[in-house]
């Protein structure tokens, strides 16, 4: 089971993002929403995924950046239950809507419903 988050995995590319917004479907499990995109990723990795917070919520940069760093924890530690299902490529944006600080085990919980959501949808 691979548990890491390698550079080539992280969702850089701007363009891609902004089509996120644009065409992407949701999967909602509240505090995070996962906005995906079947696409064709210019590396070779099945799923590049990023994370975010909006500033509204959260106008302090230190607790924004926590809650990204939780976000990508949980991500890492359960991505093995899309990765192994999943044929296609996948642009991945994980938002964080709660308006409160949250913990870690809220975090992996909301992720895991998430991610099974997902995984759900696809196969239908």
């Amino acid at each position: 089971m691979d548990t890491t988050y390698p550079k080539k995995e992280k969702l850089k590319s701007r363009k891609l993002i902004d089509q996120l917004f644009a065409q992407g479907k949701s999967v909602s499990n509240y505090p995070i929403k996962l906005i995906y995109l079947n696409t064709e990723l210019p590396i070779d990795v099945k799923i590049q995924a990023g994370v975010a917070v909006p500033k509204k919520n959260f106008k302090s940069a230190v607790k924004r950046n926590r809650i990204k760093r939780l976000l990508r924890e949980a991500y890492r530690l359960n991505k093995h239950l899309v990765f192994n299902n999943s044929e296609a490529y996948f642009a991945f944006l994980f938002l964080y809507l709660g308006k409160e600080m949250p913990t870690y085990p809220e975090i992996e919980k909301a992720m895991k419903g998430v991610l099974a959501g997902f995984s759900k949808k696809v196969d239908d």
